[in-house]
C-alpha cells in the first residue's frame, strides 16, 4: 500500500497488488474507490457525497501523479 497524497483530511492510497482498472482508495471518515482515468466512483462507504466530490476533484487535479504511481506498481 502506497499513500500517494494526504489532503483535506483524506488519505489517497494505491495498493501495490491490486486489479484493473487503475483506481485510488480514499480514506477519511469512510472509504471510496475512484477510477483514476474516468473519475468514476466505483464504491463509496461512509464518506459523504460532498467529501467524495472533493476527492474526485483532487484526483482530477493530480491525475498525472496518480496514473504515474499506478503504472509504477502495475505496469
Amino acid at each position: 500500500m502506497v499513500t500517494v497524497l494526504r489532503k483535506h483530511g483524506m488519505r489517497f492510497v494505491i495498493y501495490t497488488a491490486d486489479h484493473e482498472p487503475p483506481h485510488v482508495h480514499v480514506y477519511g471518515d469512510g472509504e471510496a474507490r475512484i477510477d483514476i482515468v474516468t473519475l468514476r466512483v466505483m464504491t463509496q462507504g461512509g464518506l459523504s457525497d460532498r467529501v467524495v466530490r472533493k476527492a474526485v476533484e483532487e484526483i482530477k487535479t493530480q491525475q498525472a501523479l496518480f496514473l504515474a504511481t499506478w503504472r509504477q506498481y502495475h505496469g
